[in-house]
């Protein structure tokens, strides 16, 4: 079964229950996707759970024990297929077979090349019914990063930037704070909170010395991946940006740079392409090391340079309402172009006032190729 006129109207209030709480796991769960499931029967939640945190049970494994023997002959609604591999915890699908459920409901088969069907065919083989694609495409979104890093091996890069209405970024002389106000940074916070990484560039850690730490939310909050981008090896080594806080630094330098990095900092040389690195080669490194999604936060340069290579999918907008002049730093260095047709269109996906400033999320309309990306 896999069509969606298949499934039943209350097949999809139990799906749209476990995506409820999969978002729960978001920004947590790296590299891991957020997971969430309902054991149902004759009408009747028997358990439920979400993935919290990677490396503590899966949602399936919360809610069979939540549900204990009562699970037997239930129906089971999962918001990603079954996993059928070991990892730093036992394969999903075994666990859902000793407990003899009747059905399983995924959303849609992971991607992940370890279980990649093998999870239903799995449960299909012991007895038990299984079907997916039901709300498909609301279950991939929710882990955009998780599937575009295995189905087209890079993360899911989201540009944000913060600039006044004529899309000025900084003053000539490079004082930028600050633009927009002080509910948008928290906004911004928040937003670093929810990726598995941050990424920037040299130039933005020697002019502004940042810590690309979340400071916002309540204690516990899990604090991203930080990534700087540095060709020539031109960042200190004390730089904050690499402070030995527990969490992750990646020193993506070019292939020939020589640096000398804190134990706690991962140097990956990347190649160059002329005189800057290659930033797909950058990515596709990220990919392959786990990292599923980057907000990168830098200067007009770097995000120039991602938007002219094809490699941001969203735009993550503060706009202040004020004007800072012509002499002003623009938002990204682009080429000129000649003719209207040469433009790059955008679709608006979300625009909301964040205290006095504009939020606005906005997609990069991609070719139907890449399009293939969000189908089943």
């Amino acid at each position: 079964m896999t069509a969606q006129e298949a499934f039943t109207p209350q097949d999809a209030v139990y799906m749209a229950r476990a995506l409820r709480l999969a978002r729960r796991g978001l920004g947590a769960t790296h590299p891991n996707p957020a997971v969430g499931c309902v054991i149902v029967k004759d009408g009747q939640v028997l358990g439920e759970g979400f993935h919290a945190r990677a490396g503590e049970p899966h949602a399936e494994a919360l809610a069979l024990e939540a549900a204990g023997a009562a699970a037997e002959g239930a129906d089971v609604y999962v918001t990603l297929e079954p996993c059928a591999h070991t990892g730093r915890t036992p394969p999903c699908c075994d666990a859902l077979i000793r407990a003899r459920v009747g059905r399983v409901v995924a959303a849609h088969v992971d991607p992940d090349p370890r279980t990649a069907g093998g999870g239903l065919a799995r449960l299909e083989a012991n007895g038990v019914q299984v079907a997916s694609g039901l709300m498909a495409a609301e279950a991939r979104a929710l882990n955009r990063g998780f599937v575009q890093r295995l189905e087209a091996g890079r993360p899911f890069v989201t540009l944000k930037m913060a600039f006044s209405l004529d899309g000025r970024t900084a003053m000539a002389s490079g004082e930028s704070q600050w633009i927009t106000s002080e509910a948008a940074r928290a906004d911004g916070h928040r937003a670093r909170a929810r990726h598995h990484a941050v990424l920037t560039s040299a130039q933005t850690v020697l002019d502004d010395h940042p810590r690309l730490t979340v400071r916002t939310g309540p204690p516990g909050t899990r604090q991203p991946e930080r990534i700087v981008l540095d060709a020539r090896g031109r960042v200190p080594a004390d730089a904050q940006v690499f402070n030995d806080d527990g969490v992750a630094c990646w020193w993506l330098v070019g292939a020939t740079a020589t640096v000398s990095a804190p134990s706690h900092v991962r140097v990956c040389p990347v190649a160059m392409a002329g005189t800057q690195l290659d930033l797909a080669a950058g990515l596709r490194l990220l990919a392959e090391a786990g990292i599923n999604d980057v907000l990168v936060e830098s200067g007009p340069r770097l995000a120039g340079a991602l938007l002219q290579a094809d490699l941001v999918d969203e735009l993550l907008c503060y706009v202040a309402p004020s004007l800072l002049g012509d002499d002003a730093r623009p938002l990204a260095r682009l080429p000129g172009l000649e003719h209207l047709a040469q433009r790059r269109a955008l679709e608006w996906r979300d625009v909301a006032m964040v205290g006095q400033d504009l939020r606005i999320v906005a997609g990069l309309q991609r070719s139907p190729t890449d399009a293939a990306l969000d189908k089943e």
